[in-house]
């Protein structure tokens, strides 16, 4: 293929800030993924990618600091690539030095710099290395607290968005009213008026992505006429959104317990956009939460 179709992603940044769940993300887009590549090799496996018959052209690279002396040729590797013509993007990943040290003592893995403790200090010895790579970073993350549902929807809003030249992601996020609004959504939908499988022997400990929950909450006549205008709606909204410059829309389903309702209308309106060509982040927020001690979830 040629050069100018790789899609090639350089996953760097600080031990333990998620450089490992950024792979999966990718992965799991369509990326494959080579963890802790040497940077002098990095010019030739693109071109090997390049040359391949595959039909893979997206590639993602983790390059960091558990490379020892190896990653000290990264500069060198990333000039290879832009002499052979090889256009990149660099993900960079990091967190405060007080998340860090908590993330490694809950995993009890010995931080690269520090195998004996001591683990601050290494934190510290590491951004110093790192900060003129950050510096060249074409999208800097902040995981501090962000959640791998979250992390994901950054990832494809920020890096991967410009990298396809899409105009909008959307977030189809599904919730439950009693554990608050979210507070990231740009349009909040109410669907507590529709029939609620929790009453319904059988159906209660499913969730919405079940399709005897589905059949039962979008099959009522109530529930069509309302996904036919709701669908509609939302069909309406996207391209003015997208006018407008908008790159990033959440939008927000909520039913009492978020669990059988939200959760079916969510997945079915992130199925109905994916058809159409947007990039859509299905999301489920509480689905897994029971507020009853029998586990019934929603009410």
């Amino acid at each position: 293929m040629p050069v100018e179709d790789l899609q090639l992603i350089i996953i760097t940044g600080l031990s333990g800030a998620g450089k490992s769940q950024a792979v999966h993300i990718l992965e799991d887009l369509g990326y494959f993924c080579v963890d802790n590549l040497p940077p002098a090799l990095v010019s030739k496996f693109a071109e090997l990618c390049a040359q391949s018959a595959g039909t893979n052209n997206k590639i993602a690279l983790v390059m960091d600091i558990r490379g020892g002396d190896f990653f000290n040729d990264l500069a060198a590797g990333l000039a290879d690539l832009e002499g052979m013509g090889f256009y990149y993007r660099i993900l960079f990943l990091e967190a405060s030095d007080r998340a860090l040290i908590r993330r490694f003592k809950e995993t009890r893995r010995p931080h690269p710099l520090a195998p004996h403790d001591r683990i601050l200090e290494a934190i510290q010895q590491e951004r110093r290395k790192l900060e003129e790579l950050r510096g060249r970073a074409d999208v800097i993350i902040d995981t501090t607290d962000m959640q791998p549902e979250r992390l994901k929807e950054t990832i494809i809003d920020q890096l991967l968005s410009r990298e396809n030249g899409s105009n909008l992601v959307v977030s189809v996020l599904s919730f439950g009213f009693k554990y608050g609004l979210p507070l990231d959504a740009d349009l909040l939908f109410d669907l507590r008026f529709l029939p609620n499988p929790h009453y319904v022997e059988g159906l209660r400990s499913n969730s919405g992505l079940e399709y005897s929950v589905q059949k039962y909450v979008l099959e009522m006549p109530v529930s069509r006429e309302f996904r036919r205008l709701f669908f509609n709606f939302i069909d309406f909204l996207l391209p003015n959104y997208i006018a407008e410059g908008k790159s990033h829309l959440v939008v927000g389903i909520g039913c009492t317990g978020g669990r059988h309702r939200s959760v079916a209308v969510a997945n079915r309106l992130a199925g109905h956009l994916k058809e159409q060509g947007f990039q859509v982040n299905e999301l489920h927020r509480d689905i897994d939460k029971h507020i009853s001690r029998d586990g019934s979830g929603d009410l």
